[in-house]
């Protein structure tokens, strides 16, 4: 004989149910067996809400009743659509006995536990006897045996204690004597030694397919459900879980106890002793292997079996010094919380015995610390115990797996893991067994620790970025476009997954979780949500996804005031944008403090040469004890571009239009041309080689005339280029005469900073420096008189697009 269990999803519709018939009829011609169904999704709810809504003395409960009503008799006129008028009118009885309840609580405005597990009865007891008759109408050999008449428990009620003896002797005495093929138990319910309807706790029609399994010594016990198995975590909040393949009882039983709602958790140990298989099945898939949870439970990969959490936690500590070396604290503590009927799901205690911390469910925290407080009202008043301190609205999440003692630094890796994406621990316990490591957290950050966790312990061969990007125009389409070629490349030699999760432009932005398509991304954005700075900023936190990494590519001198925010969030900032590293010394630093303080990378290797790894091989001379004595550089693609193309036999007017148009200037090419643009790249170059420096303090030899200057807007800039041509002129002229080719030179020498318009003589690296190309020349303790010099293209949107590429990949390898 087997036993299979279905739950409310499985018997939640006519076509689900149909699905459960038909897993039945295939068992059925093998062995006899007995079929627990649970109530019909959602219903035990609705009974319950019009329970609540009937002692409230709210018609509501009316209301509730109909659309119970309703949904039953709709599943029966679909799965019996002809000759069923006595099963209705039987099904109208049962329902009319339910109204008569709920009609007896609105007159005595009360319900009581008792009442409860009566009203809550009724919902097992109309799912099973709609299957039953569906089942017989079919011809098919099944009768309902009513579970109430053979599970007997004490009168603990909404959560009774089974009478083993009794029941066993019950379940066996039945079954001797039984010979239908299908026997349809309704599970949860059942009745005490004094006859009072009693329940065994949600989720306990598990229990009641456990108890008939160990009671008749059945070869397997199977648990239907609305997935394949038990998942290495909530596949809800982690796409990339999966089925767990098999589990021995005690890993089953502890991820069942952290939130793992497949399994009920009393249902594992009528079962254990007699080492009878429960098998965790799919109705929607059969066929799917699903979770096998044994003595047996295989070998892993892993230690780690499975990743679970219980959310709505609060977390409670009674601390002061008065309880150092006093025996009793403990005993007087828990004897309250029993006393009030609170479960404790969580305890640690620090060696010093300073403090005692434990977690319970979220809605008994006030009456917990009233009572508390209340047994040490004494020592309270005495200052030898601070009142309790109650923390709301956090989570238990757990690392689950009996392997877990014999490989070192799990717990380690854990921890670790969550530090590097900024998730806070309240509170830590982890028993000598090591089958559980338990860590309570704020409950905003499940998603994003589960995610996280999964990843290293489940996924060591993959990693997610999730990006976040503003400023799509010619380099930001550039990035989006590379991102979406290199994707098979990410994922096949580099082992990471990346995703763009968030776009915006100066007029729209757009969002998706799971990721935003690239082959259709303009429209979508096209199509988005008013852009906001602010808005970004939030929906970014509010997806709190791990890995997150945040790209500026703007000129836009708010959006990087929003860069502490970010970092603060654990979120990682990527810039080409240079107006954040080169403003005011202070705001610099805090940067950089709060990437190191967060764990979260500031990156903004395109603030100088574009693609070019100008500060990543910086920043590698000063790690490894090197000191930057000289700095030489032409840091200007779009000004070597301008000199390069500018002759006699041309006009700068031109080329300026020329560099603006091929995406070599800013868009307004004055920032380029006036040398700030130069001064702030030597200014970064002079931070990060450890000057404290400002913009101010850079000597800026402009070449351009007053009348350029002060023009107004781009336009009259262009004006003015053409009235002072003569003046191009005479510059090109003179280095021509000098056999000199002109460049605009950042210099950093011993502490003090220029730019300027140089003339370079044949035989310098700068002479032969081609279209819009840089370099850079560092001279060090190392390199006095051969300096490092690294040259290429510093400008174009393609360059300056695989440079944040680059930046993205390095702060995704926190």
């Amino acid at each position: 004989m087997n036993v299979l269990k279905f739950g409310g999803t499985s018997v939640g519709s006519a076509e689900n149910i149909n699905k459960v018939i038909s897993v039945l009829d295939k068992y059925a011609k093998e062995d006899r067996l007995i079929c627990v169904v649970s109530a019909v999704g959602g219903i035990t709810d609705r009974l319950l809400k019009a329970g609540n809504f009937a002692q409230a003395k709210n018609e509501n409960y009316i209301s509730e009743f109909d659309a119970i009503k309703q949904i039953h008799s709709s599943i029966l006129l679909e799965l019996i659509p002809s000759k069923n008028e006595v099963i209705l009118k039987q099904l109208e009885a049962k329902l009319q006995l339910l109204r008569s309840l709920l009609d007896g609580i609105f007159l005595i405005n009360e319900l009581s536990p008792k009442t409860s597990d009566k009203l809550v009865s009724f919902g097992e007891l109309l799912s099973s006897y709609i299957i039953t008759e569906t089942m017989k109408s079919r011809g098919m050999e099944a009768l309902r045996k009513n579970s109430q008449e053979l599970i007997v428990t004490n009168s603990n009620f909404t959560k009774a204690d089974v009478v083993y003896e009794q029941t066993n002797t019950n379940i066996k005495t039945y079954f001797e004597q039984a010979t239908q093929r299908i026997t349809i138990m309704p599970g949860f319910i059942s009745k005490s030694l004094t006859g009072e309807i009693t329940t065994l706790g949600r989720g306990g029609s598990d229990f009641t397919a456990a108890i008939a399994a160990a009671a008749l010594k059945v070869n397997r016990l199977e648990i239907w459900t609305d997935v394949s198995g038990m998942f290495t975590a909530n596949p809800k909040l982690v796409k990339q879980a999966y089925p767990i393949e098999s589990l021995s009882y005690q890993e089953a039983m502890e991820l069942s106890h952290f939130g793992a709602k497949v399994l009920y958790p009393p249902t594992v140990q009528p079962v254990l002793k007699l080492n009878i298989p429960i098998h965790i099945k799919n109705t929607q898939h059969p066929e799917a292997a699903g979770t096998t949870i044994s003595n047996d439970a295989g070998k892993s990969t892993s230690p780690v079996k499975g990743i679970s959490n219980i959310n709505n936690v609060a977390l409670l500590t009674l601390q002061g010094n008065g309880m150092v070396g006093i025996p009793g604290f403990s005993k007087r503590l828990f004897e309250t919380l029993a006393q009030e009927r609170i479960n404790v799901i969580f305890i640690t205690q620090a060696s010093s015995e300073h403090s005692i911390c434990f977690g319970i469910d979220d809605k008994d925290g006030v009456l917990a610390k009233a009572a508390i407080d209340f047994t040490f009202e004494n020592e309270i008043s005495l200052n030898k115990i601070d009142p309790i301190i109650m923390e709301s609205q956090l989570s238990i999440i757990a690392l689950v797996g009996d392997r877990m003692k014999s490989h070192q630094g799990i717990s380690g890796k854990m921890f670790s893991t969550l530090g590097k994406n900024n998730i806070n621990i309240r509170a830590i316990a982890q028993g000598a067994s090591e089958r559980n490591i338990s860590a309570v957290i704020a409950e905003k950050d499940v998603k994003k620790a589960l995610n996280t966790l999964h990843e290293r312990f489940f996924e060591t061969e993959t990693k997610q970025l999730n990006v976040f990007i503003t400023g799509v125009g010619n380099v930001g389409q550039k990035l989006v476009a590379q991102i979406a070629q290199q994707k098979s490349y990410l994922k096949e030699h580099l082992k990471t997954r990346m995703k763009v999760v968030g776009l915006s432009n100066s007029r729209t932005m757009v969002f998706d979780e799971t990721g935003l398509d690239l082959k259709n991304w303009k429209d979508q954005l096209a199509n988005g949500e008013t852009a906001s700075l602010e808005g970004f900023l939030d929906r970014a936190k509010d997806f709190n996804l791990r890995n997150s990494i945040f790209v500026d590519v703007t000129a836009n001198d708010a959006i990087p005031k929003l860069y502490p925010a970010y970092l603060k969030q654990n979120i990682a900032v990527v810039a080409c944008n240079k107006i954040a590293c080169s403003s005011d010394f202070e705001n610099y630093r805090e940067l950089k403090d709060l990437s190191r303080k967060y764990n979260a990378p500031y990156l903004f290797e395109t603030n100088v040469g574009a693609g070019l790894p100008v500060i990543d091989t910086l920043n590698n001379l000063i790690a490894s004890g090197d000191r930057i004595t000289s700095i030489q550089a032409v840091l200007s693609g779009s000004l070597n571009f301008v000199f390069n193309h500018f002759d006699d036999s041309t006009k700068f007017h031109d080329v300026v239009k020329q560099a603006q148009k091929e995406g070599y200037t800013e868009p307004d090419p004055r920032i380029d041309l006036s040398g700030v643009d130069v001064a702030r790249k030597i200014l970064i170059l002079a931070r990060e080689s450890g000057t404290k420096m400002n913009l101010e303090d850079i000597e800026n030899d402009a070449f351009l005339t007053k009348n350029n200057l002060e023009s107004d807007s781009v336009d009259a800039f262009y004006e003015t280029l053409i009235e002072d041509e003569a003046h191009f002129q005479k510059l090109y002229a003179s280095a021509k005469a000098n056999d000199s080719q002109l460049k605009y030179v950042a210099e950093f020498n011993e502490g003090k900073a220029k730019v300027g318009l140089k003339e370079i003589p044949r035989g310098h690296p700068f002479y032969n420096l081609e279209g819009k190309d840089n370099i850079v020349m560092f001279y060090s303790l190392r390199y006095p008189e051969q300096p490092m010099i690294i040259k290429g293209a510093g400008a174009g949107a393609d360059v300056t697009a695989s440079g944040l590429f680059a930046d993205i990949i390095r702060a995704g390898n926190r």
